[in-house]
Formats: C-alpha cells, sequence, structure tokens
C-alpha cells in the first residue's frame, strides 16, 4: 500500500501547476491532503476520477478558502470519518479518516502558532489530538496518522536550529510534544529509513528559501508500532512544486 501525504496549500492553485499529470505518475493508493482551501462543490471531481481516484473525501471547513483536508482512494473505504468528533478541530476542517482492509488512514493539519492565539489554540489542539489518538488506537491498532504537523521535531529537521530555537514550529514545548506523540506508540516512518540532514518538506516562500533548500520537515507519515514491521519504504518528493510543501511518502506491505 503505497499512501502519500501532500499540504497542497489550496488544491486549486496546485491543479493549475500540474498537480494531475504528477498524482496519476506518482500512483499512490492513498493520497491524504491538507490545506486543501475549497469546498467540494467548488471542485471537478470528474479530473480525480480520470486520474484513477473515484473515491474522494473531503472535509472542508466551515470558513471559506482556509484550511480542510481530503482523502483519495482508488479502493472504496470501509468506513470514512469525518472529524474527531471535537468541536474546535471539526469547525476548521482538521481531521479524517478512512478505514480499509487491515490499516486505517488519517489526513490531519495540524494548526500552525503564528501569532500568540494561535500558538494558545495550537497547544489545545496538540493536547486534544493525543488524546483523541490514545484512545483511537485501542479500537484500530493498525493507524497511519498522515499530514502537517507544523512541528520540527529533532534539529536535523530544520535548515537552522539555533537562530529558530525560539520561533513556533520548533519551540521547545512542541518539540517536547511531538516526542510525546512518537512516545505513545507511534514510528516516524521517514527516520526508520533515512538519518541524513537537509531533507525537509516545507520552504518559505521568501528569501529563496527553496532554491538555497533553507527548509523545515514539518510533515510526517506516523505510524502505529504494530506497523512498523510491516514499513518497506519512506521518502520525501521535493522534486513536486505545486506548493510551499513537498509530498510525503510511505509503503507498507499489506
Amino acid at each position: 500500500m503505497k499512501i502519500i501525504s501532500y499540504n497542497v496549500n489550496g488544491i486549486r492553485a496546485a491543479l493549475k501547476k500540474g498537480f494531475i499529470d504528477w498524482l496519476i505518475a506518482a500512483n499512490p493508493d492513498v493520497l491524504c491532503l491538507q490545506e486543501i482551501k475549497a469546498q467540494e462543490d467548488q471542485l471537478d471531481l470528474s479530473v480525480f476520477h480520470e486520474a484513477g481516484y473515484k473515491y474522494c473525501y473531503w472535509y472542508s471547513a466551515q470558513k471559506k478558502g482556509y484550511s480542510g483536508v481530503a482523502i483519495l482512494s482508488k479502493t472504496e473505504p470501509k468506513h470514512v470519518e469525518y472529524g474527531t468528533g471535537i468541536e474546535h478541530m471539526d469547525f476548521e476542517g482538521r481531521n479524517i479518516r478512512a478505514d480499509f482492509d487491515g490499516v486505517s488512514v488519517m489526513s490531519m493539519y495540524l494548526p500552525s502558532g503564528t501569532n500568540s492565539a494561535r500558538l494558545s489554540y495550537k497547544f489545545q489542539y496538540m493536547d486534544d489530538i493525543l488524546e483523541y489518538l490514545t484512545a483511537l488506537r485501542n479500537e484500530i491498532p493498525n493507524l497511519v496518522v498522515c499530514g502537517d504537523y507544523n512541528i520540527c521535531h529533532e534539529a536535523i529537521d530544520i535548515h537552522d536550529p539555533i537562530r529558530l530555537k525560539n520561533t513556533s514550529g520548533f519551540l521547545p514545548e512542541e518539540r517536547e510534544w511531538l516526542a510525546k506523540f512518537i512516545d505513545s506508540g507511534f514510528v516516524d516512518s521517514y527516520r526508520e529509513f533515512n538519518n541524513e540532514p537537509h531533507n525537509y518538506s516545507w520552504w518559505s516562500y521568501r528569501a529563496n528559501a527553496r532554491n538555497n533548500n533553507k527548509g523545515w520537515r514539518i510533515d510526517y507519515n506516523m505510524v502505529t508500532a504494530p506497523l512498523k514491521e510491516k514499513l518497506t519504504r519512506a521518502t520525501i518528493l521535493p522534486e513536486a512544486k505545486h506548493s510551499d510543501h513537498c509530498p510525503i511518502v510511505v509503503e507498507l506491505g499489506l
């Protein structure tokens, strides 16, 4: 099973940059999207169906043009769960889950801490989602939580760890939470295959950051511990340029 997660920073904008051609070439079984910034009725769904993704599930924020997540699949899930039942998360369209035989896949978009109010909200979300996922793992032990976590875990995951140590996305409290998240029973699939520096999934649009590879690894395909032995590949696809993020891949031998 090949799963790709991609914060597209607006699916309509990505479509204008060759997204469908890329999708056909990348050929995942399941595609998790974040920051779709669109309602389902604003999209021509036929382009996804023609690319082989007959089953498309969109979970948009109530605020138009903001946030939102989606899952596209070649095969029909047994069940799709829209949201978490936690109002503040669901209002902003931050979680959707598709259950397949043997594995469940969640697309998650964790908030960024762009100002003090949003940072406070980010911490609330972090606490609540960890509690939610801890309970969910009892029900669904084989779980993949894909998405934009908006946190770099360790110094290797950011281009300038010293200068950025007090910046949201690399704050000590955020990094501690991500370590706690992993210790609760998750595996950072990418780090099972690659421990090299300078591999990132997001670059600022400012100061030519992407061309200079001044990036952050804030997107993860986290898998629960029972799936660790099923991991066959995990990588980052920086050559895909439809967004300020790039896609990340995990493959499971199910």
